[in-house]
């Protein structure tokens, strides 16, 4: 599996660190797409099972996920990335733009973003997107959790400046 590199994230997985890895060679190429880098397998570094290891003994002390952005073309190398997650009792997840994961991927998840990239919909922080991103284990939708306050003014309190 080709990388285009990996980062520590706090926005993708709710109330979790990610060490995300970002995977290159994306077949849906959507429009309006903020990553068009993974778009080519020739972009990045291999990412194998010794490296993956390295990089996880790293920072296996300061995550509590590991989230794959891509990579669901290359099932059976993301389950045993997956399978290697888990067993370091770390969590798992992964964003895809398709409209959704094969039972088999999603038996080694703990959490899932499907849905395409809809320029006039927005991201899961819009109410009004096609997107939808799931706690697995727990069988809940969490949307509401990328989505900030409905902006509603706050009345002022005359006894606080």
């Amino acid at each position: 599996m080709q990388i285009f590199k990996y980062d520590i994230v706090f926005q993708e997985v709710p109330h979790q660190i990610s060490l995300a890895f970002y995977v290159c060679g994306c077949p849906l190429k959507c429009p309006g797409c903020h990553s068009t880098e993974l778009w080519s397998e020739k972009n990045g570094y291999r990412l194998d099972i010794p490296l993956f290891n390295q990089i996880l003994d790293k920072y296996q002390d300061r995550i509590t996920t590991v989230l794959f952005l891509g990579g669901e073309w290359r099932e059976s190398e993301l389950i045993e990335f997956l399978k290697i997650t888990h067993a370091r009792n770390l969590l798992t997840a992964h964003y895809t733009g398709a409209e959704d994961a094969s039972p088999a991927l999603k038996s080694h998840l703990d959490f899932l973003k499907v849905g395409p990239w809809r320029r006039e919909l927005g991201g899961l922080d819009s109410p009004a997107t096609n997107q939808i991103f799931y706690d697995l284990k727990n069988n809940q939708i969490l949307n509401h959790l990328f989505q900030r306050g409905n902006n509603k003014e706050i009345p002022h309190d005359p006894t606080h400046p």
